[in-house]
């Protein structure tokens, strides 16, 4: 039941993402303008997913880093870069997005804002991560290590979501994760949260992809191994004594 559940949900999964991320875009486009930046502010419904997915991502690498750290399985480890890349990607989207809309409303495409400087940081440091697992060709060390970096890393998330209170800085405080009711328009809210599951369900499915990729890339691995072995004990020969008949 729970191998049939799983392929149902790998099936339906990318269907599903798809429908509503195109009827959070739609939506996104017949949202109502904001008062000050109009249409521009159109950004924010895809901006502001990309980030929470990065966000989202690299809690998952935490969670994989710590599992594997506890248990010592390979899924663990899987789990813990496959969500690390996903993160990676959707941390460049947020830094590109954000560009495009600070041009007009900032009058340049980069400042040295603190959030800025630390979504920058972020998407450094996890490249870092990666980096770190293409150095390192033995698969347990590799593991060990990418796990330790993993737990670590997970502390510039909240530094880069807590920046716009803890620093001056020209991004907005926070409109939505805040105590109270939001300050965002409830229509453009709904529209938001509407885009936010659009993404996630998107970045599962990238996610349970990628993974689904290290699984082959593992056993592609364990089979050159095992080959090369094969080869390198076929080419030791017996050794031949001197003067030796061939014949029995």
């Amino acid at each position: 039941m729970t191998i049939r559940s799983h392929g149902l949900a790998r099936q339906v999964l990318p269907s599903a993402a798809l429908i509503v991320m195109a009827t959070g875009l739609v939506s996104a486009l017949l949202a109502p303008p904001d008062r000050l930046q109009g249409n521009l502010q159109k950004l924010m419904y895809v901006h502001v997913p990309a980030a929470w997915l990065a966000y989202a991502a690299f809690l998952v690498t935490l969670v994989g880093s710590v599992g594997w750290l506890w248990r010592r399985k390979q899924a663990y480890d899987r789990l813990a870069a496959a969500a690390a890349e996903v993160g990676v990607f959707f941390t460049g989207l947020t830094l590109v997005l954000g560009s495009i809309w600070g041009k007009p409303v900032w009058g340049v495409w980069w400042t040295w804002d603190a959030r800025l400087v630390s979504t920058a940081l972020l998407f450094f440091i996890y490249i870092g991560y990666l980096a770190l697992r293409r150095a390192v060709p033995e698969r347990t060390d590799r593991a060990r290590r990418s796990a330790v970096f993993g737990i670590l890393a997970i502390a510039m998330v909240p530094i880069v979501h807590f920046s716009v209170l803890w620093w001056r800085t020209l991004h907005q405080p926070p409109t939505v994760l805040r105590p109270g009711d939001p300050t965002i328009d409830h229509t453009m809210l709904l529209v938001l949260g509407i885009n936010l599951l659009g993404f996630t369900l998107m970045g599962l499915w990238l996610l349970m992809r990628r993974i689904d990729m290290a699984v082959d890339e593992e056993a592609l691995e364990d089979a050159t191994v095992a080959q090369d072995r094969e080869l390198a004990g076929a080419a030791i020969e017996p050794p031949h004594l001197k003067g030796a008949s061939n014949s029995v």
